[in-house]
């Protein structure tokens, strides 16, 4: 299955409003980092290493707010570090969600049961939760035991409270087929969450663990054998099939870093969610002065294995509503 019609349709919309201002970079996505602190220590997470006097600071909810609405982006992820750390994250999502803006809110959900009652259900928002595998593998990635528990069990609170849930996982060279399969599995089927986010690991230059990346071949192998025997059309992903059969290697996609850009304390990072090559002090700054033709595979060697959705999702979505036969597929199921 595809994106959810709403997001479809919302989607669609602002991507005619770009073409007729014949514009030629424009946010689909905001990751907004809001923190950097974490209440864990995830071996392929490469955010937590800031200084401390950083991890101390939290972003203003003015601050916040405004960065989304100089990008002018239709959709924001609210990412970190762990955004339940802020105190003022209900403000922010509430904001966001007054401006019309399609929300999602990351987190480990350890924290989340004693937040939950600051938020109302809405159409527009979602728990996006992060479950990197099942009880053990889950537990090993976030280094520390009962993780997938907790998290399992906030899901369920926040479902039956009446919010929608998704998740989001990430994959390494330790996963196989099988594994990829029985996470989505539990996840689409035994759990229920609305939509699953997936993605190859990026390689974090500061990440604890940096031996179990995965190359472009081996992600097209995994994604390939895993989405084997139509199994991907059963569960309930949220991305564009196009960026699906670029994981499985059925295709391949330019990446577009302008697509989904990085807001934090350190302002936008250039030229991705990815990589940390200087900081613009505004959303138009960021555009204008970063050489976005020298990023991605065959270009910067950083680049080399990355099939990450933040770079190519962007490129998929574009390429979808550009084409009747890609839009029609979308909107079938892939």
């Amino acid at each position: 299955m595809a994106m959810p019609l709403r997001q479809t349709i919302r989607l669609g919309g602002y991507l005619v409003k770009q073409k007729l201002l014949r514009r030629e970079k424009f946010p689909l996505l905001v990751e907004l980092e809001p923190l950097f602190a974490c209440n864990l220590k995830c071996v392929g997470c490469g955010k937590i290493q800031q200084p401390h006097t950083l991890l101390k600071q939290r972003m203003p909810v003015e601050q916040a707010v405004g960065a989304i609405e100089e990008s002018g982006a239709p959709m924001v992820s609210i990412a970190g570090g762990e955004p339940l750390m802020h105190p003022q994250i209900d403000e922010i999502v509430r904001q966001l969600l007054a401006r019309r803006k399609i929300v999602f809110l990351c987190t480990n959900a350890v924290l989340l049961p004693k937040h939950l009652h600051k938020f109302k259900p809405h159409r527009n928002f979602a728990w996006m939760v992060h479950i990197d595998g099942l009880r053990e593998r889950h537990d090993e990635s976030v280094s520390k035991e009962g993780v997938f528990d907790q998290a399992v069990e906030a899901i369920k609170q926040a479902k039956a409270a009446g919010f929608r849930v998704m998740t989001n996982t990430t994959f390494f060279n330790t996963d196989t087929p099988q594994s990829v399969i029985e996470v989505l599995d539990y996840l689409n089927n035994e759990l229920g969450v609305d939509n699953m986010q997936i993605s190859p690991g990026y390689a974090y230059e500061k990440a604890p663990d940096q031996e179990h990346w995965l190359g472009v071949q081996e992600t097209r192998e995994l994604f390939a054998k895993a989405f084997g025997g139509d199994r991907r059309r059963q569960w309930r992903l949220n991305h564009s099939p196009v960026f699906l059969d670029f994981l499985e290697g059925k295709r391949d996609l330019e990446c577009t870093p302008w697509g989904i850009p990085s807001y934090s304390l350190l302002g936008w990072q250039r030229p991705c969610y990815l990589l940390a090559d200087g900081y613009a002090k505004t959303y138009k700054e960021l555009i204008d002065s970063t050489e976005w033709d020298k990023f991605g595979r065959g270009k910067d060697p950083r680049c080399a294995n990355c099939m990450a959705h933040c770079g190519y999702e962007p490129t998929a979505v574009i390429a979808t509503m550009g084409s009747l036969r890609e839009s029609i597929r979308a909107a079938v199921g892939g």
